[in-house]
């Protein structure tokens, strides 16, 4: 098969898919090597993005892909569909969220230890909101639940892979203790 009928292929298997497709199971349909489709995809995806005639683009997750449509195409889609429900990220969400995304995969216990307060409503609001799901379970008596992020969060975040998430330097990490130490402090003098 040539170049541009791969191209298809590949362009036809992501579209009825809808969601994300491993890269494993393209190249299983086009009955060719991972790095030769990986290759293939990419070079697509070059293409589709150069192409300002095109309102679709392959995104990448982590050795998955997906066709979507073009950011700069959002406005015409949103006038014939209801629009998409925004999702509140209040500060207890985020900071959860933060907790989860970094130490993954976690156990509600221990971002509970992180945050010092009970976090069962926030974690199963970012279930709810698809930022989160079950992991399975730590071997530990118990069994308790093990969190991290999905594919929803990389797509939220714009991020490719939770390797691309910002990484805090050690003077900012000193900082946060210093200022959260201080927090602490002004609670317990108000307390007494």
């Amino acid at each position: 098969m040539d170049t541009n009928k791969l191209k298809a292929a590949i362009e036809a298997i992501l579209f009825s898919f809808g969601d994300t497709v491993p890269l494993g199971k393209i190249a299983t349909a086009l009955d060719m090597d991972k790095d030769k489709v990986k290759a293939l995809i990419e070079e697509y995806a070059e293409e589709l993005e150069k192409d300002e005639d095109r309102g679709l683009r392959i995104v990448s997750y982590e050795n998955a892909y997906q066709l979507c449509t073009k950011e700069d195409y959002y406005d015409y889609l949103v006038k014939i569909n209801e629009v998409p429900r925004k999702y509140v990220l209040t500060d207890v969400l985020l900071e959860t969220l933060s907790i989860i995304a970094y130490k993954q995969p976690i156990t509600r216990i221990e971002v509970e230890k992180i945050r010092g307060v009970a976090c069962d409503h926030a974690i199963n609001k970012l279930i709810e909101y698809k930022l989160v799901q079950e992991l399975g379970r730590l071997d530990a008596p118990g069994r308790p639940l093990l969190f991290g992020t999905t594919e929803e969060f990389l797509r939220t975040f714009g991020v490719r892979s939770i390797d691309e998430l910002p990484t805090i330097k050690p003077d900012q990490l000193a900082e946060f203790k210093e200022q959260a130490e201080r927090e602490m402090n002004d609670i317990k003098t108000v307390e007494v």
